[in-house]
């Protein structure tokens, strides 16, 4: 178990990853826009990044919106974007005191001034916290990552920092967003979909999957101690054989 929380699951999920699917179902359903759903799934956050101490998850990457989403309606765009710069305001105070560390990753050029300048506020508010590492994936996509990585990587190569033939695949998650945190044990995909959308493509290679019904916004603490312990059960090989 945990040694600094007893309760955790033995064996649980040290970093668990989420895509956060069906906001958007979850309002149709409810005869409500699909902002509506968008908004109940940013206070369902809340809810899981407070469970996660107790659960012994370290570290919590969840996929807020994909290089993909920028294809969505013009005003479901820009509800998004509302929607992330009003969580970052109204959530700070909470975060500093629960002691999350909160990171973004992704390309943020596309993303407008205002919007930057509240995440390199936030990322610099908690840079001291560490019970709970969370991070952001934001106008993020995993094939984009890799892409930027590879021409950092090119970069060096050129300016002759970094000899070709040393290059393995240590060396290119160095160059990655996530090169501070370790990779994913748990992918957790909401909504009853089962595909990974270009969702930490390199970070997850070895990492093990759920693809439950829950909709997002429905999701709770509960579910995710299920899906913990679920985990504890698995016999994790990376590719060898029993012994």
């Amino acid at each position: 178990m945990s040694a600094s929380n007893p309760s955790a699951p033995e064996g649980g999920p040290r970093h668990v990853a989420i895509i956060m699917d069906g906001n958007g179902r979850w309002a149709t359903m409810r005869g409500r826009p699909r902002l509506f759903g968008h908004h109940a799934g940013a206070r369902r956050v809340r809810e899981v990044v407070e469970a996660c101490p107790d659960l012994g998850i370290r570290y919590l990457t969840i996929f807020a919106f994909s290089t993909e989403n920028w294809k969505r309606t013009q005003l479901e765009v820009a509800g998004l974007m509302g929607l992330f710069r009003r969580y970052i305001l109204k959530e700070t105070k909470a975060l500093q005191a629960q002691g999350v560390r909160v990171r973004f990753i992704g390309d943020r050029v596309r993303l407008d001034a205002k919007l930057i300048t509240l995440m390199d506020d936030l990322e610099l508010a908690t840079a001291g916290n560490d019970r709970v590492h969370l991070t952001i994936a934001l106008n993020y996509g995993g094939r984009d990552e890799v892409a930027r990585a590879a021409r950092r990587l090119a970069h060096d190569v050129a300016a002759g920092t970094l000899n070709p033939d040393e290059v393995d695949e240590e060396t290119l998650p160095r160059y990655l967003d996530t090169h501070v945190l370790p990779d994913p044990d748990l992918v957790i995909r909401t909504s009853g979909e089962a595909r990974i959308s270009n969702f930490l493509l390199w970070q997850s290679a070895y990492a093990e999957y759920e693809f439950i019904d829950t909709l997002w916004p429905d999701f709770s603490a509960e579910e995710l101690g299920r899906l913990c312990r679920s985990y504890g059960t698995r016999d994790r090989r990376f590719g060898a054989v029993p012994s």
